[in-house]
């Protein structure tokens, strides 16, 4: 008897055990789903900033492709190409002037070229080529020395190589095949830096972080996040769109390891209540703080269909008198939307209600617009809605 009390007493001890690390299990499994949707709502700074100072540069040039079987510019039609051509061979050391040129191999294209950030000299940088007169190919074509400017005209970067296309052209007597753009290339690493552009960021004293997408919350949130990660207050938002960092005592690193460490912290970005509508391909983006009032929606049009089946009118056969010809027939359908029903909206509805709202309604991307626009209208919509 003793033995099955303790036997009992044991098995109530470890069924105890078993039930407490249960509930433990379930309260880590919920700690741990919140702060994997926590996380997953936030962004890196990274991701939201641009630093000042640390940017691209867009470079331009004038140049010749080479090469071309026969889909070049016509010189005579375009005679910058002439006047480049004749001026290259002349550096060449060989004289053109006077001749009649006839060659359909050559293209006159302009280059573009981005320059990064503290690039060294003698990097390489890809460069896109487009033409600029008739020729109606590039492909297999070589461009041929073209010094790439900045803004200030002064010489980054020098470009060569040959072009990869994306597209083609083929023409026959009866017809013709293009496919993509065939007057466009690009030209991987095609370009080699000659002048940096000096800029050493650990001499500044402070920086500025620029929001991509400006907000007054957003910026007060990564100043407090800084200030936090640092343990002084170091950074401030000085408005909507920037954030200033100044140098710390408590930070022992340069000034490129504090952006380093401050571009990994977590940030809850903030988002306005938008609505993008880009009527020219019916693209409708609504963002997921948009709400509305209570609103009843009705949308109905008039549609009149025309249908024309002629019919042809012969005599009959042997006849001699008649002549064969075309009766017309008209069918007229008109639809008044005369089934269309209002549709209810409740105060403070999500974009999920939104959405489903005008879904039952059955209209299309063009209606949809042409609705949003009338909600606010209304006064019911609280968003702002932006047409590209």
């Amino acid at each position: 008897m003793k033995q099955l009390e303790s036997n009992r007493d044991r098995m109530i001890k470890e069924g105890g055990y078993l039930v407490l690390l249960y509930i433990i299990l379930i309260a880590s499994f919920c700690v741990f789903g919140v702060s994997v949707r926590a996380e997953a709502k936030s962004t890196r700074i990274k991701d939201i900033v641009d630093i000042e100072g640390v940017r691209d540069n867009m470079l331009i040039g004038y140049g010749l492709v080479v090469g071309l079987n026969g889909s070049g510019d016509s010189l005579n039609n375009s005679p910058f190409t002439q006047q480049s051509l004749i001026a290259m061979l002349e550096r060449l050391g060989v004289n053109i002037r006077g001749e009649n040129l006839n060659t359909g191999n050559v293209a006159a294209v302009m280059v573009t070229a981005t320059l990064p950030p503290f690039s060294n000299q003698g990097a390489r940088i890809d460069v896109n080529v487009s033409a600029m007169g008739d020729a109606s190919s590039l492909q297999g074509g070589t461009l041929l020395v073209t010094p790439l400017k900045g803004a200030d005209d002064q010489v980054y970067a020098i470009g060569q190589g040959t072009i990869t296309t994306g597209g083609f052209a083929a023409a026959g007597d009866a017809g013709t095949v293009t496919r993509n753009i065939p007057t466009t290339g690009r030209i991987a690493e095609g370009a080699i830096v000659e002048r940096e552009i000096l800029y050493d960021i650990n001499k500044q004293n402070s920086v500025r972080l620029a929001l991509r997408n400006p907000d007054f919350t957003t910026a007060r949130r990564i100043s407090r996040a800084i200030n936090g990660f640092i343990g002084a207050d170091i950074s401030a938002a000085e408005n909507s769109g920037s954030v200033k960092i100044n140098r710390s005592q408590n930070y022992k690193g340069t000034l490129v390891d504090l952006i380093t460490d401050i571009e990994q912290l977590p940030i809850q970005p903030d988002q306005l209540a938008r609505i993008v509508i880009d009527e020219n391909s019916g693209v409708i983006v609504i963002g997921s703080n948009v709400r509305i009032n209570n609103v009843a929606i009705a949308q109905g049009s008039l549609t009149i269909k025309v249908t024309e089946t002629p019919q042809v009118s012969q005599p009959s056969p042997f006849s001699q008198t008649g002549e064969t010809v075309v009766v017309p027939r008209t069918e007229l359908e008109v639809n008044r939307g005369d089934d269309v029903r209002l549709a209810e909206l409740d105060t403070g509805v999500s974009l999920q209600d939104l959405v489903t709202g005008l879904n039952k309604l059955g209209v299309g991307p063009r209606d949809i617009i042409t609705i949003l626009h009338a909600i606010k209208a209304a006064g019911a919509l609280q968003a702002e809605i932006q047409t590209m």
